[in-house]
């Protein structure tokens, strides 16, 4: 082995544990820092993970299994120095509804379901990081990403409650559940509604008046002093109960080849929903301290994160947008800020989890209900609805899909609206009319200035596209119709192809179909700022020649004076 090789190879591991990168250059006055900022996060984790179990289906218990090896697995193999992973509502949500109609809720089947889908979305993960497929994640956008998880906040609200008041929850849509709920609501156990609306309200007020605190832990604290103190255990409330002190059981979840297929596309979505938020969270930490994120590494790092969650009977983890805020805002500067909530997590599971026995479910519902308001975003429609209306329109599709259909109809149908007003926006890209900016060399969209002048018999077209299949016959279309249109008979059309930066076959085709209809018309076919590999296509083909080379401009002014010349016409 030659002496570039030995090096190579470490290389090679850094690439997949960045944390090689910088734990030889961490500094002693960061370990404070860290320390603190992991107590903190320690503090919001705990009771989160706990109430998002509900929402995954699984027992309290389980939220704490899921935290503390994905902590590890991402703190070592992350490119985010500061982003928490740990258990995510969203996902949990699709977890839930995708098991739910393969097993009972409470039922073993169910448990191993839960660990066995942590363990298939880190595969998947996995793979995709390993095949560099982050681009995948562009399928969902922005609008139906934001639709889609509106309509999870109300979802997500929507299942809590029975809790809240301890009431039997109905099934289906968002709207039967609702009429359910507004049906049982007479048979409300009123002390779980004191302890529950009480606990949320204390949220709301903590949040404002008291923000530095860790307001779901102070709530969970708070709601188990009551019950102790009061005596509430026997009053109808229900609680967590006895709780068996120890580290997560490790194992690979019992469950079929059926069963595994059954849950195959809910996976999927929860790896694409998951990655945009987690490739969202660690993006928004980095502009906060400045680091490079590595798209396809943040896929391989959650791979191991959830099969080392499954692995211990956990849910699902992705990167956290909310416990990140909280450790910057610590102070946290490295991913020791994870290692110490990890360890924290599991001396919480060794020694404090008969503190929590008289935690009671109502007071989980309600951080949950908080956490999802919290969520809760109209102005953002308001605005888009100012910014791009069809874009708006798709993310209200989305919102709706999901209160009246289900999760996973809600994300397809977004995905697709999005991917049909993708194919809509490539085959008819924008196109304009050129005219002169008087005193300038400058040609400007008549619609948009004016002041631009046009030459009578020139029409100067823009297309701000490739040329391709699906867009080729729209711009013959809109040449045809811009020249119909002109307010003088058109004897040039002179193309602005400076953004044409491809032409496929198809467009050559109709290019050469277009050049023929116009010249039986009388009317010259010109090219100006065309790149040199898309005339290089064109000589090719000869379509070049039969054009004419004299028909092609470096400059639209170049063409413009072509077409004076020719017309015996002076300037413009």
């Amino acid at each position: 082995m030659n002496y570039s090789a030995k090096f190579a190879f470490p290389d090679r591991i850094k690439r997949y544990f960045p944390a090689l990168d910088w734990l030889p250059h961490y500094q002693a006055a960061w370990l404070s820092r860290d320390l603190i900022a992991g107590l903190t996060v320690w503090a919001v984790m705990v009771p989160e993970a706990m109430a998002y179990a509900g929402i995954a289906g699984v027992p309290p218990l389980i939220g704490l299994y899921t935290v503390p090896f994905p902590l590890f697995a991402y703190g070592l193999m992350g490119t985010s120095r500061t982003m928490i992973v740990g258990p995510d509502s969203a996902t949990a949500l699709v977890s839930s509804v995708t098991i739910a109609a393969i097993a009972s809720q409470g039922s073993g089947e169910y448990l191993a379901l839960t660990s066995a889908m942590a363990m298939l979305v880190g595969a998947f993960f996995l793979l995709f990081g390993i095949f560099k497929m982050g681009w995948v994640a562009n399928f969902i956008p922005v609008p139906v990403m934001k639709g889609f998880i509106q309509g999870l906040v109300w979802i997500t609200i929507i299942g809590q409650v029975p809790k809240l008041f301890r009431i039997e929850g109905g099934t289906g849509n968002f709207w039967q559940k609702l009429a359910a709920i507004i049906q049982e609501l007479p048979q409300a156990d009123l002390t779980t509604v004191a302890m529950g609306v009480g606990s949320l309200g204390v949220l709301f007020g903590l949040k404002r008046y008291f923000p530095r605190l860790p307001s779901a832990f102070t709530v969970a604290l708070v709601s188990i002093l009551v019950v102790t103190v009061l005596g509430l255990e026997g009053r109808g409330l229900d609680l967590i109960g006895s709780i068996d002190a120890g580290l997560p059981p490790l194992g690979i979840p019992q469950v079929t080849i059926d069963q595994l297929q059954g849950i195959t596309g809910g996976a999927l979505a929860i790896v694409l929903l998951g990655y945009a938020e987690s490739l969202g969270a660690a993006s928004a930490a980095a502009v906060k301290t400045g680091e490079e994120i590595d798209p396809n590494q943040e896929l391989i790092s959650l791979g191991p994160a959830n099969l080392l969650s499954g692995l211990s009977s956990g849910f699902l983890v992705v990167g956290s947008l909310s416990k990140t805020s909280v450790a910057i805002a610590a102070g946290a500067k490295t991913q020791i800020t994870a290692m110490v909530m990890g360890i924290l997590v599991i001396l919480t599971l060794l020694f404090l989890m008969p503190l929590f026995s008289n935690l009671c479910h109502a007071t989980l519902a309600a951080i949950v209900i908080e956490a999802m308001l919290g969520l809760a975003n109209w102005k953002y429609f308001k605005q888009l609805k100012k910014v791009s209306p069809v874009e708006f329109y798709v993310a209200v599709l989305a919102f709706l899909c999901v209160l009246f259909l289900s999760v996973l109809h809600g994300i397809a149908v977004g995905v697709i609206a999005s991917l049909l007003l993708l194919i809509h926006r490539a085959s008819h890209p924008g196109v304009a009319i050129l005219g002169k900016i008087p005193n300038s060399e400058m040609y400007r969209n008549i619609a948009l200035h004016p002041e631009a002048k046009t030459l009578p018999g020139l029409l100067i077209f823009r297309f701000n596209s490739s040329l391709i299949f699906p867009n080729a016959n729209y711009f013959r279309a809109s040449v045809k119709n811009a020249i119909h249109s002109a307010q003088s008979p058109v004897k040039t059309v002179l193309i602005d192809a400076e953004s044409i930066t491809l032409v496929d076959t198809t467009a050559l085709e109709m290019i050469a179909k277009l050049q023929l209809e116009l010249a039986n018309q009388g009317i010259v076919l010109a090219w100006s700022r065309l790149r040199d590999p898309v005339r290089n296509t064109m000589s090719t083909v000869k379509l070049e020649q039969q054009i004419g080379l004299e028909n092609f401009h470096d400059r639209i002014t170049d063409g413009v004076m072509a077409f004076t010349t020719q017309n015996s016409n002076n300037g413009i």
